[in-house]
């Protein structure tokens, strides 16, 4: 039984991309699948998400953030900066709908992704560095998230930034402090030392469930919409992520960063916790109220769930063309 989650755990870690996109087409397919994924049950799957990624922090960890506060805090910085304003002018190219843009908006206001910490370490990048600024912007993101999405969203949109302040405190800071505190006393125990090493299939599982509702809410628009809403949220999300990267990148160039914590800024400023975004987007704007009211608020999670797959898919394409990179240099 052991060896069988060991290797569901290995499949999962290797091959995350390709089972959110099942997912994704399963819900399409056969959206009774996925139907009782929603409301606090999304919550409470993006919580044990946050779990996992608590029940990686230690001591140490925090440590490393005192040794290099000024490096986290201008990465922290960048992430909350660049991807917020490429968004916002992203909508504005693109003349994107208004629940559309939000939700574009959403996902450049959340944290960094748990997956980049993955993603650093096989682009052999700083993963000290890495989960140091995923740490910072995690728990920045009860105050940033609200704030930046309440200044950039479409005025016509109600923004409860108060209630997304809570959220978010109840289903991210609040998890990642419970599995902290449970790496820190449990740590040395051989039985939790199996769980903790397993954790991250349950969480991509938890993002492959969380994906899969969301496609479930907005199937009706791709069925009406067709392919052009998908080409065009597709277009929307290469474009964010994908300057997301590069700006990353040039920051730590201007920063004076070496080689590995170059490609780590980059990964943590182009993959977001689209995850959050998904889950933020269907408790605050596309809510049964908004949903009887204006049936196009159901648009704003269709960036969020198509960035959670295509985040995953870029991020590990990127690593590999950083190793590929490698290779070719240390050959010539």
């Amino acid at each position: 039984m052991l060896k069988m989650i060991r290797a569901v755990t290995r499949f999962l870690s290797t091959y995350t991309s390709l089972f959110v996109i099942a997912c994704a087409v399963v819900a399409f397919f056969a959206p009774a699948t996925f139907a009782w994924v929603h409301g606090n049950v999304s919550s409470v799957i993006l919580g044990i998400i946050m779990l996992s990624m608590g029940l990686t922090l230690r001591i140490e960890d925090f440590k490393n953030l005192a040794k290099r506060p000024l490096d986290i805090c201008a990465g922290a910085l960048a992430q909350y900066t660049i991807m917020p304003l490429v968004a916002l002018c992203l909508t504005k190219v693109f003349g994107l709908d208004p629940y559309l843009a939000v939700g574009i908006i959403l996902v450049g206001c959340c944290p960094g992704g748990v997956s980049s910490n993955v993603m650093s370490y096989l682009a052999k990048g700083d993963v000290a560095f890495s989960v140091g600024m995923t740490t910072v912007s995690t728990l920045l993101a009860p105050i940033m998230t609200p704030l930046l999405v309440l200044w950039l969203a479409d005025t016509s949109i109600n923004v409860n930034a108060v209630g997304m302040f809570l959220q978010i405190l109840y289903v991210t800071i609040g998890p990642v402090a419970v599995g902290f505190l449970c790496n820190y006393f449990l740590g040395h125990r051989q039985t939790f030392k199996e769980i903790q090493s397993n954790m991250p299939s349950v969480s991509v599982i938890g993002l492959g469930l969380i994906v899969g509702s969301v496609i479930v809410t907005v199937r009706p628009h791709l069925l009406n919409n067709g392919i052009s809403l998908l080409l065009l949220v597709l277009a929307v999300v290469f474009c964010h992520n994908a300057l997301g990267y590069v700006l990353g990148y040039s920051v730590g160039r201007v920063l004076k960063f070496n080689t590995a914590k170059k490609r780590t800024i980059a990964i943590e400023v182009g993959v977001q916790n689209a995850g959050m975004a998904t889950v933020l987007a269907a408790a605050f704007f596309a809510t049964p109220e908004n949903l009887a009211a204006n049936p196009n608020a159901a648009l704003c999670v269709v960036p969020c769930a198509i960035s959670c797959a295509y985040h995953s898919i870029s991020g590990t394409v990127l690593a590999s063309l950083f190793v590929w990179r490698d290779k070719r240099r240390s050959q010539n």
